[in-house]
């Protein structure tokens, strides 16, 4: 069997926030850091699958604390899950004030990658070793991850595809929301 270990598939990249990255707001613009996250998920998933990756899926990705122009964020990633052709790709952002020497955890989220081959085409996965508790953990957390979001597609499909607009309407009742086109 094919496999590799937690540690093979390791990433770090560290960016420094400048001018450009900031929002209206003064900090740096969520959409930069989702870009950045998706760049180390690819970079993780193929140095670990040994072929080009794709996204699939984002999890978890909560915004903890504004990230600063001016310091420099780090995204450490690794494989926490593998499936068949996917993997989940556990990522930890952190942002470092240089002058300060403050440290804050700013996010941590999960991103699903699939492995293709020339043609596009799913390619299998190496299998995943695991060498301590905190791994096993994370495997257990990806593999719940992986479970919750199937049941999620499925529920919405299943749930939401083919009620009519009575329903739809229905389910507006007590919400913030005001319907004003017409049929």
């Amino acid at each position: 069997m094919n496999k590799k270990s937690v540690e093979e598939s390791e990433v770090t990249i560290t960016e420094l926030m400048i001018p450009a990255y900031a929002n209206f707001g003064g900090k740096v613009h969520g959409g930069i850091l989702l870009s950045l996250m998706d760049k180390v998920a690819y970079v993780c998933a193929s140095k670990y699958a040994g072929a080009y990756c794709v996204t699939v899926a984002v999890e978890g990705v909560e915004f903890l604390t504004p990230v600063e122009v001016g310091e420099l964020v780090s995204l450490k990633a690794s494989v926490n899950y593998v499936g068949r052709t996917t993997m989940i790709i556990g990522i930890r952002v952190e942002s470092l004030h240089p002058q300060s020497g403050r440290l804050k955890h700013t996010n941590s989220c999960y991103f699903t990658m699939a492995a293709k081959d020339e043609q596009g085409q799913l390619l299998e996965v190496p299998a995943l070793q695991l060498s301590n508790e905190t791994q096993l953990r994370r495997f257990c957390e990806g593999k719940a991850i992986r479970k919750l979001s199937l049941q999620k597609r499925e529920y919405l499909k299943a749930n939401l595809e083919g009620i009519d607009m009575q329903e739809r309407m229905a389910m507006t009742i007590g919400e913030r929301v005001e319907v004003t086109f017409s049929s």
